[in-house]
């Protein structure tokens, strides 16, 4: 079984999947389409599985492909780091950065605790608040980085780094979600989230009520468990006790939930970089707007 892949074929495989093109790959990473070629041959052979299907005299990308772009984009960046760390001088500074709770709490603290070991001379100084606070406190000059929620701060533009599917939780030990009206508890009005799942049940008409309102994700998780109502949640935030509701359940889909890095106009330092592309090669899955497997790839 092999043990390495090779990063300069992750990022040839990238700039195919991205530019759509043996051809304009080739000239992105300075190779020639025979060389690219060659490469994505190697790359199949090392992974085991296909990752481009003959339509034609085109191909495209497969479905492991698609999944490869991730994994490939994030060993890429990784890779990039590990080298900038060695061999760039070492960079000081502070960092402002805001971010709601949940993501505070689920999915960040392991990623900056990592960030402070790798850059010692960086001082976070984070903050807890909404989404739509945060894009204020950015447009103000108050925060230099946020980490958001993008439907809840539309008016900043940023880059999304994640997208999860959103989902109906709740609880494994009670069964909320057969009584009618159905019991929500939800973020405030403000809250995309809330807004998603209510227009979906609105659509369906399935009456509801809300019962329970927090800005906070811990205690939502909570009124889930203790039976009060069941959550809009995305499905990195799923707890121990929780269980995802669907259309077994008479419940509608929801639309995905994407997290943004949005920054301050004068956040341009390379302190602000390296923040940024740590977080993105620590929780990205996003890589690009359209679909992988529809893009066609022209040799």
């Amino acid at each position: 079984m092999p043990y390495s892949i090779d990063i300069d074929q992750l990022r040839t495989f990238l700039a195919v999947a991205e530019l759509g093109s043996f051809t304009k790959a080739g000239d992105a990473v300075h190779k020639t389409q025979s060389a690219v070629s060659m490469q994505m041959k190697k790359l199949e052979e090392r992974i085991a599985q296909p990752i481009f299907v003959k339509d034609g005299r085109n191909s495209r990308i497969t479905e492991h492909g698609r999944r490869l772009i991730e994994y490939a984009r994030r060993m890429v960046a990784l890779n990039d780091e590990t080298l900038s760390a060695f061999h760039e001088p070492e960079i000081a500074g502070r960092i402002r950065l805001g971010l709601p709770d949940d993501y505070a709490e689920r999915l960040l603290p392991q990623v900056l605790a990592a960030f402070n070991r790798l850059n010692p001379g960086i001082n976070l100084d984070v903050e807890c608040s909404s989404s739509n606070e945060i894009g204020r406190r950015i447009q103000k000059g108050d925060l230099d980085i946020g980490i958001v929620t993008s439907e809840d701060c539309s008016s900043v533009p940023g880059q999304i780094v994640r997208r999860e599917p959103l989902q109906w939780v709740g609880s494994r030990e009670h069964i909320v979600h057969d009584q009618r009206p159905l019991r929500l508890a939800v973020g405030p009005t403000t809250c995309s989230w809330r807004r998603d799942g209510v227009a979906a049940l609105d659509h369906e008409n399935i009456p509801h009520q809300v019962v329970f309102t927090s800005a906070s994700a811990a205690a939502l998780a909570g009124a889930v468990n203790a039976g009060l109502a069941i959550a809009i949640l995305p499905a990195s935030a799923l707890r121990q006790g929780h269980r995802v509701l669907g259309e077994k359940e008479g419940l509608p889909p929801l639309p995905p939930c994407d997290i943004t890095i949005i920054r301050a106009q004068v956040a341009i330092e390379p302190v602000h970089d390296a923040l940024c592309h740590h977080i993105e090669a620590s929780i990205g899955n996003v890589t690009m707007e359209y679909n992988p497997t529809e893009v066609e790839v022209v040799e």
